[in-house]
This record gives structure tokens, C-alpha cells and sequence, in this order.
């Protein structure tokens, strides 16, 4: 199994070190149940004035919810989503309810509940990927979505351990990359003006 390093600058919870993205995953299936407790997990996500915004399409691998979902990633995550054991497709409600006011916190809010979501799929030794190459205007007549909502991510789930000659190029590299990077925090803390 790939191993990924994290070199955090500050002592951190063991359950943010572990997570990272893979693209190749284990052949282990993800269960209904366990797709329930997932979205169980981002059902208790904080929202603005609780109001709930997202929405998810959901699908386990072999159905054909899995494969209308699948049709709805651009061309390049379709190189690699389908050794995933799960795929969602995340979007919300862009008003506000009962007005037509723009909700301008919805998608944080969407943030909020895959955080949630995150954090339990690592608790559960199951790996996650977001991505954000959708065709969502597909999406939105694929699943006869309202005008109102904007599908904004898919998120492709399994096992950590898959292999990574499944991978060519620059997504091989990626994968068996051990160290993981991140931005410093002075380059985006600010304790008073902007830079």
C-alpha cells in the first residue's frame, strides 16, 4: 500500500495526517450501509442558519446510478473513476428557501458537510476523492435537476491499496509520490494586513 507522508508544522489530529486523494483504489466493495453512515456523517454538517443546501446523487459500483454518474465526469477523471467503488455527485441550492434571494454561503456549506464526510470516511478506513471536473449541465438534466441548483463536485470513493500501474503518467507519478504539500501557513494567515 502506498504510504504518503505529511509533514505538518504543528502537531495535528492522527485522522487529517492520514487522509489524502487517491486514484486507484482497492477492489474491496463499499457497502449501502456504508454509504448511509457517510451521508449520515455530512447530514450533521453545519450550515448557514440550517438552512441545508446540498444535495447528493449517490451511486455504489455495478449499478446503474454508478454509471449515470459516471457519464457526468469530464473526460480525464473517466480515465481513472471507474476503479472507484463509489460516486457521488455533490451540488445545492443556490437561493435562499421560500425567496430569491442568492445564497451566498452554499457552497461553504457543501465544504462543511464533505468535511464531515471526510473525516468519517478516514475514520472508516475508506479513501476519497474530490474532483471538480463535472459536466454539470449534464448532470442537471441527468437527474432532472431544478435551475435553482448548481452541481459543483463527484467524489469517487473505495479502499486505499489499489494498484498504480492501473495509472499512466503524470497520474502514476502523482500517486506514488510519498510526499504530500501544502501551501505554508504564512502565505495565507494574516495576524493584521494582507501581506
Amino acid at each position: 500500500m502506498i504510504k504518503k507522508i505529511t509533514p505538518t508544522d504543528y502537531p495535528i489530529a492522527d485522522i487529517i495526517t492520514k487522509r489524502w486523494s487517491p486514484r486507484v483504489f482497492a477492489d474491496t466493495p463499499i457497502t449501502e450501509e456504508e454509504a448511509k453512515i457517510l451521508l449520515e456523517a455530512g447530514r450533521w454538517a453545519p450550515s448557514s442558519g440550517n438552512m441545508q443546501p446540498w444535495i447528493v446523487f449517490w451511486g455504489i459500483r455495478g449499478t446503474e446510478m454508478y454509471d449515470r454518474i459516471f457519464r457526468c465526469l469530464d473526460d480525464y477523471n473517466q480515465q481513472w473513476a471507474g476503479n472507484s467503488q463509489m460516486l457521488w455527485l455533490n451540488g445545492f441550492r443556490k437561493k435562499m428557501p421560500n425567496n430569491d434571494l442568492e445564497n451566498f454561503h452554499a457552497l461553504h456549506d457543501l465544504g462543511l458537510f464533505m468535511g464531515n464526510v471526510l473525516h468519517q470516511a478516514t475514520y472508516m478506513d475508506i479513501a476519497v476523492h474530490q474532483m471538480a471536473g463535472v459536466l454539470y449541465e449534464k448532470a442537471l438534466g441527468e437527474f432532472n435537476i431544478p435551475n435553482d441548483y448548481h452541481i459543483a463536485t463527484a467524489v469517487a470513493f473505495g479502499r486505499y491499496g489499489g494498484n498504480p500501474e492501473k495509472l499512466s503518467g503524470a497520474m502514476k507519478a502523482q500517486e506514488i509520490e510519498p510526499n504530500r504539500k501544502r501551501k505554508p501557513q504564512s502565505e495565507f494567515a494574516f495576524n493584521g494586513n494582507f501581506k
